[in-house]
């Protein structure tokens, strides 16, 4: 079965991301030192995507 047409996109828009997921949030933690190896996963505290 094929896509309609006018459910393809005109290429991928380049918006910037608000939500991390989870790995990404370790990694950025992991760089500011604010995450500490054995620590939890769950419950991680917010964190704002670099520039």
């Amino acid at each position: 079965m094929s896509q309609h047409p006018s459910l393809k996109g005109k290429g991928a828009i380049k918006t910037k991301r608000s939500v991390l997921k989870r790995f990404e949030r370790v990694d950025l933690l992991r760089k500011r030192g604010q995450f500490q190896e054995g620590q939890r996963v769950i419950g991680l505290p917010k964190t704002k995507p670099e520039d």
